[in-house]
């Protein structure tokens, strides 16, 4: 999952927000690509991959689930391996912040962009349903305590406790949401993704409901053109333990996706231990 979220967060940076005729010419799962404005190496993951290790990171450790534990290793995160990808408030926010403590008595929590929703996908490991839901609201609320925010997050959580612990086919996904997620579910996605939580998640499950590999499910996220490495970043989590669909993301992809103190070894690494606990 850790592997397969960060290769489309990598990718789909360099294409994140960039014009429709830039991501046709482009999106050919080639190679990692230079964003035309921003200072991404290409091969190096993002908010979205890196937010998503501190939901991991704590879920392995066994320590309380609490919104200041949360906030501390959001900070942690950031602080040991600073990079770009962040909102450029929150990145100062971040920058700013010297602990858990002042995170929590700092944050404005009242975002229903796609944050909380980015980072939601390994709580999917849980095998009890209604603790993935009640985590996921905790982690939400630390930083997107609106209701778009928090469902938002809940459902890419769900999304990848749905195939990780096979509750059904993808065809079936919708149902399985609307069952436990307020939303519009069934609504199929077109055009650009704008900053809404729900607009990543559900492109990204229309994206998966429609493709049956992996190589084709990216291209697919970063063709919507917008926010697409947080598309591709919840569509890949979920996908990646679909047994409906073929595991073949481009092994040159995988091979030169970043690989420093935090790269492909260490998400290797602590996914296995994240999918021990499945």
């Amino acid at each position: 999952m850790l592997v397969e979220l960060a290769v489309g967060d990598a990718y789909g940076a360099g294409f994140e927000y960039t014009d429709v005729d830039f991501v046709n010419a482009r999106n050919n799962l080639s190679r990692y690509i230079k964003h035309p404005r921003h200072n991404i190496i290409p091969g190096y993951y993002t908010d979205d991959t890196q937010m998503s290790l501190a939901i991991a990171e704590l879920l392995v450790s066994g320590d309380p689930w609490t919104p200041l534990n949360l906030a501390k290793k959001f900070v942690e995160v950031f602080k040991r391996d600073p990079r770009e990808g962040y909102a450029g408030r929150f990145y100062q926010f971040l920058q700013d912040t010297p602990d858990g403590e002042m995170f929590l008595a700092d944050i404005r929590p009242d975002s229903d962009k796609s944050g909380a929703a980015m980072r939601a996908a390994p709580i999917g490991v849980l095998a009890d349903t209604a603790e993935v839901i009640e985590k996921c609201k905790v982690q939400a609320a630390v930083t997107h305590n609106t209701p778009d925010g928090i469902n938002a997050a809940v459902a890419a959580a769900l999304m990848a406790h749905y195939f990780v612990h096979g509750h059904g086919k993808k065809a079936d996904l919708r149902t399985y949401l609307d069952r436990y997620v307020e939303g519009d579910w069934s609504a199929v996605w077109t055009g650009k993704v704008k900053s809404k939580g729900w607009m990543s998640v559900l492109a990204a499950l229309t994206a998966v409901e429609r493709n049956n590999s992996m190589s084709a499910l990216l291209t697919d996220c970063i063709g919507f053109t917008g926010d697409v490495d947080t598309v591709a970043t919840i569509a890949l989590a979920a996908a990646a333990h679909s047994d409906e669909y073929v595991q073949d993301l481009p092994a040159h992809l995988v091979a030169s996706l970043e690989n420093g103190t935090y790269g492909y070894n260490y998400l290797r690494d602590l996914d296995a231990k994240l999918i021990a606990m499945a």
